[in-house]
């Protein structure tokens, strides 16, 4: 059962390969594609009686408004609890259902609990406890403990990957919108896609009406790499100050493909947070 602590910790950071947007970021490259100006044919600019359109300004406008949505959605915590659904199909093209129980104390701990059905019950298969300088699993099966610093996610992804990366992918705030490089921006029927490529992969962000984040096509910039992320998001919640994506949906492919979607029901954010890890005396260390 330790593939499934694997193939969990892989997809939520390989999904999550670089920082959240943050507020702070200016904006300094923007492109804007014909579909969304349609009058900048050079029509406007033989006419002398017309203004001229700063077509460039109209751009900037649009995306720092757009910017400023999805900063204001923002998910800021400081406790999360959640029950996690989780499909995953991997390489081998097996079907996997498990149960996640997920607590974070923000920029603190992550704490995992996995179940699994081994025939006709559900047992948990491991406990695992991410810190901002360790990892931590235990194989409740095997009777293996595995301490690992935290750049063992970085190991295994070959990614400089940290503990805010997983932190957002599990809350579902926005991930690699790189904002000093967005190059164009395309309105959608129901909302609005910003492109931007970053120092690892471009991509192609799609936003509700709403600035929330409906999908995520994230292309390996190394075209020796070929590395693809699909992040979907949806059932939002807006019972609380902020939507929330009870769904999300992953899948990832170099050489093998890797498709989890995980629903999260129930859920709670800023309430007091019950969790143990112990590692009993005859668990061997690995």
């Amino acid at each position: 059962m330790y593939k499934f602590a694997t193939a969990f910790i892989l997809v939520v950071v390989l999904a999550g390969v670089a920082e959240s947007c943050r507020s702070t970021k200016k904006l300094e490259k923007v492109m804007a594609t014909p579909a969304v100006h349609p009058d900048t044919t050079g029509n406007a600019a033989r006419d002398a009686s017309m203004p001229v359109r700063d077509v460039h300004a109209d751009s900037m406008h649009v995306i720092g408004n757009t910017v400023h949505g999805i900063v204001h959605n923002h998910i800021d915590f400081q406790t999360f609890s959640g029950h996690m659904h989780v499909h995953y199909e991997g390489g081998d093209g097996k079907d996997n259902d498990l149960n996640a129980f997920v607590h974070i104390k923000k920029d603190s701990i992550i704490w995992i609990d996995v179940l699994a059905k081994v025939g006709p019950v559900s047992i948990e298969v491991f406990r695992m406890l991410i810190t901002p300088d360790s990892v931590k699993i235990l194989d409740k099966l095997k009777k293996i403990v595995r301490l690992r610093s935290v750049s063992y996610l970085q190991d295994q992804i070959h990614l400089p990957v940290d503990f805010r990366t997983v932190q957002d992918i599990l809350i579902g705030n926005p991930i690699f919108l790189d904002t000093n490089n967005i190059l164009y921006y395309r309105t959608e029927p129901k909302g609005l896609s910003l492109f931007s490529v970053g120092p690892l992969f471009t991509n192609f962000l799609t936003l509700n009406a709403d600035n929330t984040p409906r999908h995520s096509k994230l292309d390996d910039t190394d075209p020796l790499r070929a590395r693809t992320c699909d992040l979907t998001y949806g059932d939002y919640d807006y019972s609380g100050p902020v939507p929330f994506s009870t769904y999300r949906k992953i899948s990832v492919a170099e050489k093998s493909k890797v498709d989890i979607e995980i629903g999260i029901k129930p859920y709670k954010f800023n309430e007091a947070l019950s969790y143990t890890f112990s590692i009993p005396k005859n668990y061997k260390r690995r």
